[in-house]
């Protein structure tokens, strides 16, 4: 009887068993379904054109800012005011107080009117000017009293000077249209106060420490040399050896100077390459002196004078003045109770007001603004005042940081 082939010698059936191929089948199904790319649900697309539109707007945002700074300058404002900076106080005993900044002023309006009335009717209005510069109905009699100078200030005045007779700053005549026409000048116009003992301090102190602050003010506001951009060795060799963090601080601000450390609020400074002084320094002020309530034995002497300053450009026609008012507190005490080194004075607080000045900080020279040429210096953003008020005292102000308005030069 012949064998049976077994089922493994039939290469014709290729056939699966139907469980193994179905098995087969959905595990094939299964891979491409997880290999295959899926489209996002409808929630993913809008996340992800959320987060698009986020990436969008941030660049934007970015873009923006990058215009803004480099955008286009706003157009120049002609014809603007002189400015007015006030100094920080420096005092030995509370340390240095707050800044008041800078200030403006508002008298470019004024002097442009009357450089306007000068081009219309020149022998009128040159008849204005203190002594007369051209014909007028006022009398050589009346022109020599109107600049005749004023009696010395003893005390704080009670109000600001009137208004001065209408003219216009020429080389010639630099204080034309200035209440400084009939002030004095030079280092005799800073009179001393009679000398005598005050608080326990003897009189012979008293009179030393009040020509210590004369030679201080002439050292730091009247030396050419100063004004001209130098080193104020002379004021700086006044002061006490022993006030060193003082005479270091005036140091670095005259070798590096800072918006927080500027020379200029205790030295008179232009910059020789831009302006000349083209007169005499006019200057009005008083000298006080009085107890100290802490203890015997210890004085002050207060100094509050305003200078003014007739500059010009190198080279040029315009005058511009500017006004600086300096109040230094000297403290004087008795030798025999207190240190202090013999010939020296004790500065023991300053204030500064600095008019007509472009608003820069830290560049250590005061920068007169002219009529011709302004335009780039800070908007006035403060109050108006008049730097030749002086019935107010002069200090520091912690609330005013700012550029400010001036009414006249």
């Amino acid at each position: 009887m012949a064998e049976q082939p077994s089922e493994e010698h039939r290469p014709q059936d290729t056939s699966l068993p139907d469980d193994v191929w179905e098995k087969f089948v959905q595990d094939s199904e299964r891979d491409i379904r997880a290999s295959a790319p899926k489209e996002p649900s409808a929630r993913a697309r809008m996340v992800t054109e959320r987060l698009r539109a986020m990436d969008e707007a941030q660049a934007a945002r970015a873009g923006g800012g990058k215009r803004r700074w480099g955008g286009k300058r706003p157009p120049v404002r002609p014809a603007r005011p002189e400015g007015w900076r006030t100094g920080p106080a420096w005092q030995e005993r509370d340390g240095r107080t707050s800044r008041r900044r800078k200030v403006w002023s508002a008298v470019g309006v004024v002097a442009a009117a009357a450089l306007a009335l000068v081009a219309v009717n020149p022998s009128a209005a040159l008849s204005w000017l203190p002594g007369g510069l051209g014909e007028g109905s006022g009398t050589a009699g009346d022109a020599q009293a109107s600049a005749s100078p004023l009696a010395p200030e003893t005390a704080r005045p009670s109000a600001a000077p009137s208004a001065a007779p209408a003219g216009v700053a020429t080389r010639e005549k630099p204080f034309a249209g200035s209440p400084a026409a009939r002030w004095e000048s030079g280092a005799d116009a800073i009179r001393l106060p009679g000398a005598k003992a005050v608080n326990g301090v003897p009189a012979a102190r008293i009179e030393d420490a009040l020509k210590g602050t004369r030679r201080f003010l002439v050292a730091a506001n009247l030396d050419r040399a100063v004004l001209e951009g130098g080193e104020p060795r002379k004021a700086l060799g006044l002061v006490d050896p022993l006030e060193a963090d003082y005479l270091s601080e005036l140091r670095a601000a005259l070798r590096e100077p800072t918006e927080e450390n500027d020379p200029v609020w205790t030295f008179t400074r232009f910059d020789p390459a831009e302006v000349e002084l083209v007169g005499d320094v006019r200057i009005r002020g008083h000298m006080t002196v009085e107890a100290l309530d802490e203890s015997p034995g210890k004085a002050m002497i207060k100094a509050d004078y305003t200078f003014v300053y007739p500059m010009a450009r190198v080279g040029g026609d315009e005058v511009s003045r500017a006004v600086v008012r300096r109040s230094v507190e000297v403290q004087v005490v008795d030798a025999a109770r207190f240190r202090a080194t013999d010939g020296h004075i004790w500065v023991a607080g300053s204030y500064s007001d600095i008019a007509n000045d472009d608003c820069r900080q830290g560049d250590g020279v005061i920068r007169p603004q002219f009529l011709s040429g302004r335009g780039t210096s800070p908007e006035p953003s403060g109050k108006a005042r008049d730097p030749y008020d002086r019935s107010k005292e002069l200090k520091a102000d912690a609330g005013e940081e700012e550029c400010g308005l001036a009414t006249r030069t």
